[in-house]
């Protein structure tokens, strides 16, 4: 299944690789997308905004969020490993790798991350753009597992917005 967001921030290109390579930022970020009864486990940012960098996370999430006939196959909570690979900005741009899978559960999400300016807006905000695919390799589940797992990354990257938002206006 095809997974495209887009993500909004009020502020320039610059300003918004800065904070997604601050490992205080990207551990606050998963403390509150990770919902009621979330944990983050580990949190790793290696390198910095001013060339390229990676962030890893991994949290636990509990299994209320998700459809009871898929809870099944997962038990009562799920590990979320999260890596992305930021190139160095080049220009009015960074682009990056993403990476997300669920331990335990056969759900996995690959894809591509881009920071651009904001053409829809005055210029001055950034737009975050996720492309992937997420696959479940189960079978004839498959397709709701997909499905529920978007909708879950679709959240999840809402609250990521917010976030973000959030640590920029302080």
């Amino acid at each position: 299944m095809h997974l495209s967001v887009e993500l909004r921030f009020p502020a320039p290109v610059e300003a918004v690789g800065a904070m997604l390579a601050d490992e205080s930022f990207v551990r606050w970020r998963a403390e509150r997308s990770g919902g009621p009864g979330g944990e983050v486990v580990q949190v790793d940012v290696t390198g910095g905004a001013a060339g390229a960098f990676t962030v890893a996370v991994r949290r636990t999430l509990p299994t209320d969020q998700i459809p009871a006939h898929v809870r099944t196959l997962v038990g009562g909570g799920l590990e979320i490993r999260q890596a992305e690979a930021w190139e160095a900005q080049q220009e009015e741009e960074r682009r990056g790798t993403v990476s997300l899978e669920i331990a335990g559960a056969p759900v996995r999400l690959t894809g591509t991350v881009r920071l651009a300016p904001d053409a829809g807006g005055d210029g001055a905000g950034t737009v975050q753009t996720y492309e992937g695919e997420v696959r479940a390799s189960v079978p004839l589940f498959g397709g709701a597992i997909e499905e529920a797992a978007a909708d879950a990354v679709r959240g999840a990257l809402a609250a990521e917005e917010r976030a973000g938002r959030e640590w920029l206006a302080r």
